[in-house]
């Protein structure tokens, strides 16, 4: 379980609003520049063939060729990390290194908005409150899923150490070795084929993500408008990404989302390619009646199957080799499973770090706005009344 750092109650007050229900928000850091100039945006002629995000943007809106080239690096470099994502074999489909690639956009694109943010020079100050006030809720929904799938992939490696057990009872040289072997593999059958009911929880959040898909409406603000179409993207992928897994974990293709997304992002056909894909291929597995589709612990699922029945009435001499042989192979099997649950969990963790981190900036800038704004009316106060005096 993740846990955020403390704060007092008077520090989570700001601009009226109270925050001491939320932890932390991504997108940025501590070191982000927050009080950047407004210089004026160059007015270069970039794009000599028209403006390619004129369909993209409400009617009369304008941006410059320096916000516009902004956007479409962001955007390009999405449809890049997209298209990394589908995978070379079907088999590769829901396999912890699969999961572990699409974390790993997780965290590169949530990051990417904070260069986009700096890049902006947009201080939090110019911020509408409904900006502020979606971002801080999607991002604590975000973290939500986050402990939930570290809860999972937690319950998943305490499984494996129920197979340690038995292959080192298996190893053991006692009389009762294979009774207790047996014993420790009824308990990682069990153990895999419980649910986890945190999962559950992940399923009314990503609906109530998926309500909410539609960006913020931005006014007389191109700037703003960059960020919000920049954010729009970072959504949907991040709900894409979400959905598969908690639907991979939960063993459930009811829950799986599919995502209708503006054509007119330069992301939109690179995401829909690999969202039919990845939707179809989990849907596919998923009503085929397979213990688990992760496929890593149906590999050792099928070692254990093959070597429980020839350790449950004892073992012969005829049969020692044979168990011997079996043994070796679910470890090897166990080995590489407990690996991919490390490596998916770190990247889990990796994403979870970026989300707090960028919300207990976002936190801390609008309490350092909130400070200036009563100094302010402090100082006014004070001039007058002196005048009245």
């Amino acid at each position: 379980m993740h846990t955020g750092n403390s704060s007092s109650p008077d520090d989570l007050v700001v601009r009226g609003k109270d925050l001491r229900p939320i932890v932390r928000v991504s997108y940025f850091t501590n070191s982000d520049n927050i009080t950047m100039s407004r210089q004026q945006d160059l007015q270069s002629p970039l794009f000599p063939f028209g403006n390619p995000f004129k369909m993209l943007l409400p009617k009369g809106s304008y941006l410059s060729p320096r916000l516009l080239a902004l956007l479409s690096d962001f955007e390009l470099a999405l449809a890049e990390r997209l298209r990394n994502l589908m995978p070379k074999d079907r088999e590769d489909v829901l396999s912890l290194s699969w999961m572990r690639v699409a974390m790993e956009l997780l965290c590169q694109t949530h990051t990417d908005i904070k260069t986009v943010i700096t890049e902006l020079e947009l201080p939090v100050c110019d911020w509408d409150d409904k900006w502020i006030d979606a971002y801080l809720d999607d991002s604590v929904k975000l973290l939500d899923i986050c402990n939930a799938f570290s809860s999972e992939l937690s319950r998943l490696n305490q499984g494996n150490l129920l197979l340690q057990c038995a292959l080192d009872k298996i190893d053991a040289d006692n009389s009762d070795r294979f009774v207790k072997a047996n014993s420790s593999l009824d308990g990682w059958s069990r153990h895999i084929s419980s649910k986890n009911p945190r999962l559950g929880n992940c399923f009314p959040i990503l609906d109530s993500l998926i309500g909410t898909l539609n960006r913020p409406k931005v006014k007389n603000s191109p700037k703003g408008k960059v960020l919000m179409l920049a954010m729009y993207g970072v959504k949907v992928v991040t709900v894409f990404v979400s959905s598969i897994i908690a639907a991979a974990f939960s063993g459930s293709a009811n829950k799986l989302i599919d995502i209708q997304v503006l054509k007119t992002c330069l992301w939109a056909d690179a995401f829909t390619d690999v969202q039919a894909c990845i939707n179809g291929e989990t849907r596919n597995m998923l009503s085929s009646g397979r213990v688990t589709v992760l496929k890593e612990l149906e590999s050792v699922d099928t070692s254990v199957k093959k070597l429980h029945p020839m350790i449950q009435d004892g073992v012969g001499p005829i049969e020692a080799e044979a168990v011997k042989y079996s043994a070796s192979d679910l470890r090897k099997k166990a080995a590489k499973l407990s690996q991919g649950l490390d490596l998916l969990a770190e990247e889990v963790d990796g994403f979870f770090q970026i989300l707090l981190s960028g919300r207990d900036a976002l936190l801390c800038n609008l309490r350092m706005v909130g400070t200036v704004t009563d100094i302010k009316q402090e100082s006014n106060n004070g001039r007058g009344q002196t005048v009245k005096s």
